[in-house]
């Protein structure tokens, strides 16, 4: 069945005339088209008639378009504008710059700017760690991508890449108060990404890498935290195995079933599966199989990619084979992080009793949440039409905040296992059930604990 989403909301402009249709009937038939109205609101009345702007989620791009030419073949409907509310939105981007001091008066100039700045400036130059005191360094991040792995979307460049980095600077400021600004690189050319993040770093804190295609984002990543004295953080793998384990913590919890002692396949070997892997076995799996496209992953089989590599010395103990469905059997945990559709619901039948199924391919799982939950006792997907959202937002920000509070220079694994068992945490015992095993991406307590976690785990390592 196909969902509507606010993703594909659209407002209908429409005229009614009198005795012929009324603002219910409009309702009525916008729903009938099957869409979802979310509000209706009447814009002019005259005793010529009514205008009225129905609000509606649709299914696709196409959805409203089909909604518009059923209104007009049934009559008594003058759709005078489809307007798009996600490109609405959009108009102008979503961030602006707003100064943090009131520049009022020639006195607040001199200080704001010259001839004052100049002290602050020697300052810096004489000791440059002040720039984390003194300048905006302290509080904001570059949210970096060369737009070649953006959403599901695939290689689409970076200026097709800065509505999302846009929308990824808000979540930043809105949940953890934590300034970030969009930098849409045009290269693919590693090194010199490396050199343009290099040279942009003294403007920031920390580097959120985004949406860069593996396998570059690795190395990238790798040599970024060598290099620099700021954190740099890959949110496509780190932010993503945070979440992952957080609700792996808590679904184990509801199952009964501990880490060290569950079978886990996940599918999907890229940047995300990689980092999940990576992060599990810190918490203490040990049953893990990764699948590729080809199939398990295992110490016999001939790989040429250095991470591939590295999963198969690292993984898989009992040497399984096979496809990904062959793997799956007497699986306790399933972690898809690959395509959509790729199972049914016979394959997670024979996965083990009290089996946990986390499909987060977006926005299409790698099998249907109805289908997983009729076998598995936990189910949860990456979308937000569902319980149990996997979503980065739940750890970025908060991540982020607790690094710049701790003027933090390097992240650890300690430190994002930290920040997972925070997530896990924020469920209460009493609100802790299949349905719930992670926190909205609206609780306001999230965020906070998560830096919490964060500043308390850089100062044990500095200890």
């Amino acid at each position: 069945m196909t969902h509507t989403s606010p993703g594909y909301s659209v407002t209908l402009r429409v005229g009614l005339t009198p005795g012929q249709r009324t603002a219910s009937d409009l309702a009525a038939a916008v729903a009938d088209a099957g869409a979802s109205v979310t509000a209706l609101d009447v814009t002019e009345s005259t005793p010529d008639g009514l205008v009225v702007d129905v609000t509606c989620d649709t299914t696709d791009e196409n959805h409203a378009e089909r909604i518009r030419e059923s209104l007009v073949s049934a009559g008594g409907y003058d759709v005078r504008k489809v307007s798009d509310r996600t490109f609405l939105m959009h108009i102008g981007g979503k961030l602006s710059v707003e100064p943090k001091v009131e520049l009022r008066t020639r006195d607040d100039l001199s200080r704001a700017y010259t001839p004052g700045v100049a002290r602050v400036c020697l300052a810096i130059a004489n000791n440059p760690e002040d720039a984390r005191r003194l300048t905006i360094k302290r509080n904001t991040v570059a949210v970096v991508t060369d737009g070649t792995a953006v959403l599901g979307l695939g290689d689409i460049g970076p200026a097709a890449a800065l509505p999302v980095m846009e929308g990824k600077a808000a979540l930043f400021k809105q949940f953890g108060g934590v300034d970030a600004w969009p930098v849409c690189l045009d290269t693919t050319d590693t090194e010199e990404i490396i050199s343009i993040v290099k040279a942009l770093a003294p403007v920031y804190g920390g580097v959120n890498l985004e949406d860069i295609a593996a396998p570059r984002c690795f190395e990238i990543e790798r040599r970024l935290r060598e290099e620099l004295d700021i954190p740099v953080f890959h949110d496509d793998q780190h932010g993503t195995a945070i979440v992952v384990l957080a609700a792996l913590i808590n679904a184990l919890r509801v199952v009964d079933k501990k880490i060290e002692d569950v079978r886990i396949v996940i599918s999907g070997v890229g940047a995300a599966g990689h980092a999940i892997i990576k992060l599990l076995g810190a918490q203490g799996a040990s049953d893990i199989v990764g699948c590729s496209r080809s199939g398990a992953i295992h110490r016999d089989g001939d790989y040429k990619d250095e991470h591939r590599v590295w999963i198969a010395e690292h993984t898989n103990p009992r040497g399984v084979t096979g496809s990904l469905s062959d793997a799956l059997v007497d699986a306790d945990v399933f972690i898809g992080v690959s395509g959509p559709n790729i199972l049914g619901e016979k394959d997670i039948a024979r996965m083990a009793d009290n089996s946990i199924v986390f499909a987060l391919a977006n926005p299409d799982p790698e099998v249907p949440a109805a289908e997983a939950a009729k076998h598995a006792a936990v189910v949860a997907t990456g979308r937000s039409d569902f319980p149990n959202q996997i979503n980065n937002v739940l750890a970025f920000p908060g991540l982020f905040r607790g690094l710049l509070d701790a003027s933090a220079h390097k992240i650890s694994t300690p430190l994002l296992v930290a920040a997972a068992r925070a997530i896990a945490d924020s469920v209460g015992p009493g609100e802790l059930n299949a349905s719930y095993i992670v926190p909205s991406v609206f609780d306001a307590d999230v965020a906070p604990a998560v830096a919490d976690a964060v500043r308390r785990t850089v100062e044990e390592e500095r200890r």
